[in-house]
C-alpha cells in the first residue's frame, strides 16, 4: 500500500495514512472508463423528444387535385412529408438511451479513474474539516491552505453537514457523497479531497472465518447408521408372509385326520 501524508483543515501534516492498493494503485483501463462514462452520459439523457408524422398533422384529409388530367405528379394528401406544413418522415420519437452496464465494470471504471488521479498526485486526504457553522469563507481558506487550485471533487460524510453547505457555494468545487462517487465526476474534476472517514478502502482478501455452528457441527461425532427404510420394510414384510405360511401349514396338520380316525370313520 502506497503511504499519502495526512493533512489538516489548516494544511499542516497530520501523520500518514495508507491507500489501498486495490482502489488507487491499479493499472488504469481507459477503454473501460470510456464505456463506462459513455454509458452514464447516456442515461442522463431525457429521450423525450419527438416530431409530427404525417398522421399526426391535422389537415389533409382529401385529396388535393383530381388523380389525372392536371400535368402534375399524383398526390393524396396536402401533409405528406413533402409539401410545407407536412408530417415528418423518420422523425426522432420518444425512447430511452440507457445502456446496461454490469456492477463490476462501474467499480473498475472508478478505481481506474481514483488510481490515476493517484498517481498525478492529485489525491487529497483529510483528518477532518471541523467546520463549526457553514461558511463559505472558511471553505475556502481550508482550500488554499492545501494547496488546491482549479476543480475539485470533494467527497463529504452525511454527517458533516457544516461542510457540504461551506463548499457547496464555490464554483469550481462539486460536492458529493461517498455512495455516489463514480468515474465520470472523478475524471471531470483535477483533484478529489476526502476525509479520513469517507477514504474508500480495498476489500479484505483473508479467508472469512467459519461460523460456530459448522464448527460445533464438524466436532460432533457421526451418528450411527440407520438401516434403510425399504429394507428394514420389506424385511417385515418377508418375517410376517413367513409366520402367515406357517400359521397356515399348522392350521392345515391340525384339521388333517390321523390314519386311525379314518380307518374308525369308514367301519363305522
Amino acid at each position: 500500500m502506497a503511504d499519502l501524508t495526512l493533512k489538516t483543515a489548516a494544511g499542516k501534516d497530520s501523520g500518514t495514512i495508507e491507500l489501498s492498493d486495490e482502489v488507487f494503485g491499479i493499472q488504469p483501463n481507459v477503454p473501460l472508463m470510456h464505456q463506462v462514462v459513455t454509458a452514464q452520459l447516456a442515461a442522463r439523457r431525457s429521450g423525450t423528444q419527438s416530431t409530427k408524422t404525417r398522421s399526426d398533422v391535422s389537415g389533409g384529409g382529401r385529396k388535393p387535385y383530381a388523380q389525372k388530367g392536371t400535368g402534375n405528379a399524383r398526390q393524396g394528401s396536402i401533409r405528406a412529408p413533402h409539401f410545407v406544413g407536412g408530417g415528418v418522415a423518420l422523425g426522432p420519437k420518444p425512447r430511452k438511451y440507457d445502456q446496461k452496464t454490469p456492477k463490476k465494470m462501474v467499480k473498475a471504471a472508478l478505481r481506474s479513474a481514483l488510481s490515476d488521479r493517484a498517481a498525478e498526485g492529485k489525491i487529497v486526504v483529510v483528518d477532518s474539516w471541523g467546520f463549526e457553522a457553514p461558511k463559505t469563507k472558511d471553505a475556502k481558506v481550508a482550500l488554499d491552505a492545501l494547496g488546491i487550485t482549479g476543480t475539485a471533487l470533494v467527497v463529504v460524510g452525511r454527517d458533516d453537514a457544516a461542510a457540504a453547505l461551506s463548499f457547496r457555494n464555490l464554483p469550481k468545487v462539486q460536492i458529493i457523497g461517498p455512495g455516489e462517487l463514480n468515474a465520470y465526476d472523478v475524471l471531470c474534476n483535477e483533484w478529489i479531497v476526502f476525509t479520513k472517514d469517507v477514504l474508500p478502502a480495498g476489500t479484505s482478501t483473508s479467508a472469512p472465518a467459519e461460523p460456530a455452528a459448522e464448527v460445533a457441527k464438524a466436532k460432533k461425532p457421526a451418528a450411527k447408521a440407520k438401516k434403510p427404510v425399504a429394507a428394514t420394510e420389506s424385511a417385515a414384510a418377508a418375517e410376517g408372509s413367513a409366520s402367515d405360511e406357517a400359521g397356515v401349514s399348522a392350521d392345515q396338520e391340525s384339521a388333517a385326520p390321523t390314519s386311525g380316525e379314518a380307518e374308525t370313520g369308514k367301519t363305522s
